[in-house]
């Protein structure tokens, strides 16, 4: 009999403990990397993350906790990275540790923007990882709803689909149903992308649009979606699967949808500073934006993208949301 996989987790956010819970459904015990020392200290002693999901409460027996990313790394088989893309490569370049032989797992929402590459991608070119020893954790699945334990989805990809069922076998529960996909690359970009699509839907919503124009959005954002990812990384995919479509809608509808949130208050007038400030979350969408953004543009032949595009106009170019959403009005059908 094969010996059981260990799991760690890095990043001490809203993501990062609603994987922690999925795996002590199943694990003995799951190492979990934390930069902050309160918040390890705080766990410690309340058994709750004291700023993300808090209601969650842990069994302390399964949790090996840590302030030291190689200690965490080294104990364990599969890492699971669940640190925003914005704040990733610091933390990376902390690892000291020969990455060969572990099993890397990407639950970040966007590119590392040091690299402008996705996250498997960066392991693969940085660390020299096989993609069979790269894995993706997509949605529909929102943090909130796991602490709730409410009925949520998950697709885990990797070229190696022994490796992704172990993965998707670890997370599995009564509340969470998983399937295995071999779309690494296609399903990171899925999930990169549907932020920005959710901060389109969040700015719509603050300007005053109504259902009506948001389900034209949302259709337009799939479509947009498909011709991105297809110039990206050309494969047979059915982008109305849940990794997909699924995780755009949950994103782009959704009340515990921070992306959406952050794109209402730029809708209602913010800044993007003031917005982060009273969020006091990361919206994974601001950065995604800007990296899709210089994607396309590095190619020859650039994808046809209004959406993307309109958000990066209000965004990083500092125009009037109103304004660019009334032209972009005109170029969606």
């Amino acid at each position: 009999m094969e010996k059981p996989l260990k799991y760690a987790v890095f990043g001490a956010g809203s993501w990062a403990t609603a994987i922690v819970k999925m795996l002590c459904e199943n694990v003995e015990e799951v190492g979990w990397y934390m930069r902050s020392v309160y918040i390890k200290e705080h766990l410690l002693k309340e058994r709750h993350n004291p700023s993300y999901i808090s209601s969650v409460e842990f069994n302390l027996n399964k949790l090996k906790l840590s302030n030291d990313i190689n200690q965490t790394a080294q104990e364990a088989d599969v890492l699971i990275f669940a640190i925003p893309s914005a704040f990733i490569y610091s933390e990376l370049q902390k690892l000291t540790i020969d990455l060969t032989k572990k099993i890397v797992v990407s639950a970040v929402k966007g590119i590392i923007p040091e690299s402008g590459l996705l996250v498997g991608e960066h392991f693969h070119d940085i660390y020299k990882l096989p993609f069979e020893n790269i894995a993706v954790i997509a949605g529909p699945c929102h943090a909130e709803e796991v602490a709730l334990e409410r009925l949520s989805y998950l697709t885990i990809s990797c070229a190696d689909a022994a490796k992704a069922k172990q993965i998707a076998s670890a997370l599995s529960s009564e509340y969470i149903k998983t399937k295995i996909s071999d779309d690494i690359i296609g399903t990171e970009y899925a999930v990169m992308l549907k932020n920005i699509y959710a901060i389109a839907a969040g700015i719509a919503h603050g300007l005053g649009y109504g259902d009506n124009f948001q389900s034209v959005l949302m259709s337009n954002a799939i479509r947009e979606m498909k011709r991105f990812i297809k110039k990206m990384h050309k494969m047979k995919r059915n982008i109305n699967n849940s990794a997909y479509l699924g995780d755009l809608l949950v994103t782009g509808y959704s009340t515990f949808s921070r992306n959406r949130m952050f794109g209402n208050m730029i809708g209602k007038g913010y800044t993007v500073k003031s917005a982060m400030m009273e969020m006091n979350m990361v919206a994974e969408g601001y950065y995604a934006t800007k990296g899709a953004h210089i994607l396309n543009q590095q190619n020859k032949k650039k994808t046809r993208l209004p959406i993307i595009n309109a958000v990066y106009e209000i965004l990083y170019e500092g125009k009037n949301a109103k304004k660019v959403f009334e032209k972009l009005t005109e170029r969606l059908d």
